[in-house]
């Protein structure tokens, strides 16, 4: 019996969310709808010249997550991260732990240096956009694994973010060769449009043979792919994964199974933060898999996560918000 349904690894960042105009954006110069890293400086800049509201942080990264969703759901999850041993760090582990996910540094020391946050800008239209200064996790490397702990999981989780740095690209790389030399199966998710459009080679390598489960957007699936239409992104998809997971936001989801696609609608909502709905989203579909339910169960589930988290500000529900909506779905 495998010992957790999910190993995850990403990026470690701390989230601050802020609710902004379009026209702070404009006037900072600051790309709407896409991640971008920037320098501890920079960071600076722009939390010195911000007037709007500030919600409180927690911590994340795109995979953490997905992880955490997977622990409130009642799944066994491990996430393996690069965090230091400031402030910002001891308040990531804790933040982890309190949501029941093991990692790679219980009992050990953490290591000098700053932790990642992440500056989340959410505008009045619900769009999320990003500015990321990664600091110690920047280093994330082979060194973060446990590889038993991989070979004893049932699905091995990549976050897309890995692959601008050469470090956790290779580090990405690694693991999956161990989870496909054990059996394990393996997914991965594009995280953002700027990895396919700067980093897609990263992407690729990353991918190697293929995946047995990607998750992406329809406009990461179109990027990737260089394909107008989704149709034909759908189809191209096929060379790079077993089985996909394409979310369209208010309309909902289009899976492959690998033998069928299966459009799953889901309920419509007003959505005020779109932060953190594809990682909701992911981390539903594992956990609803890893309990052999089918795609179209794994998806009606997911839907129902990321349409209820878009209704408030944060990128994570609540455990008895979450509880809830798996009792909806489920019937348990």
């Amino acid at each position: 019996m495998a010992l957790y349904d999910v190993y995850g690894l990403g990026n470690a960042l701390v989230d601050m969310e802020f609710e902004v105009t379009d026209s702070f954006l404009h006037k900072m110069k600051i790309e709407k709808g896409l991640m971008t890293l920037v320098d501890e400086i920079r960071q600076r800049e722009i939390i010195d010249a911000i007037h709007g509201m500030q919600h409180k942080r927690s911590c994340g990264g795109s995979a953490a997550n997905t992880v955490i969703a997977v622990a409130q759901l009642g799944g066994r999850s491990f996430y393996s991260c690069k965090v230091s041993n400031d402030e910002l760090g001891d308040f990531y582990y804790q933040d982890l732990m309190r949501e029941g996910v093991h990692n790679n540094w219980s009992g050990k020391g953490r290591p000098h240096g700053p932790t990642g946050r992440c500056m989340v800008f959410i505008t009045p239209d619900a769009e999320r956009t990003m500015n990321t200064h990664l600091g110690i996790t920047s280093d994330f490397s082979k060194l973060e694994l446990d590889e038993e702990i991989i070979k004893n999981s049932k699905i091995l989780y990549i976050e897309g973010y890995l692959v601008a740095s050469p470090l956790g690209r290779e580090a990405a790389i690694h693991a999956k060769s161990v989870a496909e030399r054990h059996g394990v199966k393996t997914a991965l998710t594009f995280s953002d449009a700027s990895m396919p459009i700067h980093f897609k080679q990263g992407l690729l390598e990353t991918l190697g043979n293929g995946v047995d489960l990607l998750f992406c957007n329809e406009n990461e699936a179109k990027v990737f792919t260089g394909k107008q239409v989704l149709d034909e992104a759908f189809s191209e998809l096929k060379r790079y994964a077993r089985t996909f997971a394409i979310t369209q936001g208010p309309k909902g989801a289009l899976l492959f199974d690998g033998q069928k696609e299966i459009d799953v609608v889901t309920s419509q909502v007003e959505a005020v933060d779109t932060n953190g709905a594809g990682d909701l989203f992911a981390g539903a579909f594992l956990y609803a898999l890893s309990t052999n339910q089918n795609f179209a169960m794994a998806g009606k589930l997911a839907c129902a996560a990321a349409s209820t988290v878009v209704t408030q500000f944060g990128a994570r529900l609540k455990r008895e918000q979450i509880q809830k909506i798996k009792k909806v779905v489920f019937g348990y």
